[in-house]
């Protein structure tokens, strides 16, 4: 098999695998409770929880457990709103957001809220100028992704933060695709949201990051847990992998970081090869790799593909029925290149010789014109 969907999901690295099986054997308490097993269950949790915030630099007490990231942009775009719809009832994002961002946003639009979507430079990062002209009084929420799943675009977040300080309105980012990949600096963000299994944690596990100044009502009620904003039993077993996989994905950063660019130039260098235009620029992050192949539809090339054992995306894993990429066509301004766009996701466990594979494949199925190998 050759696994090139780490954007979709990375599977679970195997000290996470380990460490799992042990809890579920010798951590049988629940969290909640007074006796001496549940008591040895939160001193776990109360130190996998401070692991997390040491690595992104930020206090125990604002990370609020969810079931991963979509959760997370749910509750923070959706409280926010109905706790601050006093300040104002306008919400900034832009075109590139995920789809839990977006869907949540055509929700909110029915309860009354308005949403405009900053401009975006042709390299396909924020356009500053119009987010500042776009930054009015009621401006109540700014919602900008770190980095674009489709393509990698690397958003500007720290330089957004700095500008939104200035207004009286708060700054949300998904940082799904930056953590674990990038080095990631929440000082001026005031909420984000990311999921484990992204970075090699178990999936049904994320966080909501909140800047502990910030009053944010609960969105599941219900009796004692980890944190006043979100009831229930702590998933004791999938907070504490998460805390494994991020210090793993950590450890040797740098190292890694420049394996996954070298894996990024190999890769281009071999779909240029073969005449295949990448929808790419030095904006991108070096773990997302976007290229079209114009004479084959996407889900095509896919299928072929998986029959194969060698697994790639169309789009994000959570879009559904859209047949042009969004994303790439921001980037490249080309339609038809977004509706035959496909994406491979790289990591630090990636290796040459599956690119190897790959680009020979994916030579034999534009050579047969798409017809089953």
């Amino acid at each position: 098999m050759v696994y090139l969907d780490y954007s979709a999901t990375m599977p679970p690295l195997l000290e996470v695998r380990q460490n799992f099986g042990k809890l579920l054997e010798e951590y049988i308490g629940n969290p909640n409770s007074f006796h001496q097993l549940g008591i040895k269950n939160q001193e776990l949790i109360t130190a996998a929880t401070k692991q997390i915030a040491q690595i992104l630099n930020i206090k125990d007490k604002e990370i609020i457990y969810t079931s991963g990231a979509t959760e997370s942009n749910n509750h923070v775009l959706k409280v926010i709103c109905d706790q601050y719809k006093n300040r104002g009832n306008k919400i900034l994002t832009t075109s590139l957001e995920h789809p839990s961002i977006l869907t949540t946003l055509d929700f909110l639009v029915k309860k009354g809220f308005q949403v405009e979507y900053v401009a975006l430079k042709v390299d396909g990062t924020v356009n500053l100028d119009d987010l500042e002209r776009k930054l009015t009084s009621d401006v109540i929420l700014i919602t900008i992704g770190s980095v674009n799943s489709e393509t990698g675009i690397r958003q500007p977040v720290e330089k957004i933060g700095k500008k939104v300080k200035e207004h009286k309105c708060f700054f949300h980012s998904d940082i799904t695709q930056s953590v674990g990949k990038e080095k990631v600096n929440l000082t001026h963000i005031d909420f984000a949201s990311f999921s484990a299994h992204k970075f090699g944690g178990l999936k049904g596990i994320g966080v909501l990051y909140k800047k502990e100044k910030i009053a944010l009502e609960p969105f599941i009620h219900g009796g004692a847990s980890i944190n006043l904003n979100r009831a229930g039993t702590p998933p004791l077993e999938l907070i504490v992998a998460m805390a494994t996989a991020l210090r793993l994905s950590y450890q040797n950063w740098q190292e890694k970081y420049d394996y996954v660019q070298k894996l990024q130039k190999i890769l281009w260098q071999s779909l240029l090869d073969l005449d295949l235009p990448v929808n790419a620029n030095e904006k991108c992050i070096p773990h997302i790799v976007n290229f079209s192949v114009l004479s084959l539809k996407s889900a095509v090339v896919q299928q072929i593909l998986a029959n194969e054992e060698i697994y790639i995306s169309t789009q994000t894993a959570c879009t559904r029925n859209k047949e042009v990429s969004q994303a790439v066509k921001v980037l490249s301004g080309d339609e038809q290149r977004a509706r035959h766009s496909l994406r491979v996701s790289l990591s630090y466990l990636t290796t040459e010789e599956e690119l190897k594979i790959f680009k020979e494949k994916i030579k034999k199925i534009i050579k047969s014109k798409g017809e089953i190998l």
